[in-house]
């Protein structure tokens, strides 16, 4: 493929293969090359410019979870080899937490959860990326409570006043990727239904949803049917009533031996003023950066992956309600 080391046959084949020769072969060093010096990388917990923070980065999670595995369950992406690709990476990670770091003194306890990436490519580089890794999930895992373990992450910061602050659009910066996916009919489909469940519409999860759908969310939760689903999806959008939902990115995908599917980023900008899936309103301002994986089957959409971090939802709301 024009624009990648011969070595890679696809663009899938190039994400998953540097992802495992990055983490697992510990080639940290080939971060150097496969991540421009100014790639900013957005997560929920804020933005980090350059790849020698990500290179940091990755040496302290390889300390304190040695065995960590991240397993390529798919990549949605768009794109062409003049102008580049958006990749949607979806990985399943797992590791144990047997040394200290940033989730506190080891606990031997294993972990399991998912990670979405949308990194822009070219030229054997990746120039731009959004990131949202299951940091709930992990904390639920390790025996913590999200909230308690957020409103530790401040004190440890300093106290409200002088936290680092969640990612917001106000500290976002500028990177050079512009595309907004594709028009894809899968990714229009997907798009339809995250816009009607945040319209308040949740019967679109009954209308579109197969009976047995599968969902794997947020907080490392999986679900099987409706019930599960509607549960998680009111419980986010009722946190927030007013907040405005906005797309970012959308992809949809019909190949490579897999079903139908879609990947979105999407936000949610507003204020945490009704209860739902973050207790008691507090009238703090929240900013949720959403990241979605579907797979669509012939009764409708059967498996759905949807990711935002419960710890950077938690921290902007004790901050904003201080």
């Amino acid at each position: 493929m024009k624009g990648l080391n011969a070595k890679w046959k696809d663009l899938p084949d190039y994400i998953i293969g540097i992802t495992k020769e990055i983490w697992e072969d510990r080639g940290v060093g080939t971060l150097n090359h496969y991540y421009a010096p100014d790639i900013p990388v957005r997560s929920p917990m804020g933005v980090a410019v350059g790849n020698q923070a990500t290179i940091a980065a990755t040496m302290a999670t390889i300390n304190e979870f040695p065995d960590r595995e991240l397993l390529g369950e798919d990549v949605i992406w768009s794109g062409n080899e003049d102008d580049g690709f958006l990749s949607s990476h979806r990985l399943l990670t797992k590791a144990t937490h047997t040394r200290d770091g940033q989730f506190g003194p080891a606990t031997g306890k294993p972990w399991v959860v998912r990670v979405i990436a949308d990194c822009a490519v070219k030229n054997d580089t990746i120039y731009d990326e959004w990131l949202i890794r299951d940091y709930g999930g992990i904390v639920r895992q390790l025996g913590m409570d999200p909230r308690e373990y957020a409103a530790g992450l401040i004190e440890k910061e300093g106290g409200p006043g002088n936290a680092k602050p969640a990612f917001t659009p106000a500290i976002d910066v500028q990177g050079d990727y512009k595309g907004t996916g594709n028009d894809n009919q899968w990714g229009q489909r997907y798009a339809d239904i995250l816009t009607r469940i945040m319209d308040k519409d949740f019967t679109a999860i009954n209308r579109n949803l197969d009976r047995a759908v599968i969902g794997e969310y947020a907080g490392a939760q999986t679900s099987i049917g409706r019930e599960g689903s509607m549960a998680f999806w009111v419980g986010l959008r009722s946190s927030f009533p007013n907040a405005i939902f906005k797309i970012h990115h959308q992809i949809g995908m019909d190949a490579d031996m897999l079903s139908p599917r879609a990947a979105i980023r999407w936000s949610l900008d507003g204020v945490h003023e009704g209860w739902g899936s973050f207790g008691a309103p507090t009238g703090a301002p929240v900013h949720v950066m959403g990241m979605c994986h579907a797979e669509f089957g012939p009764w409708g959409l059967r498996r759905e992956f949807a990711l935002y971090d419960e710890i950077a939802v938690w921290k902007q709301i004790l901050m904003g309600a201080a």
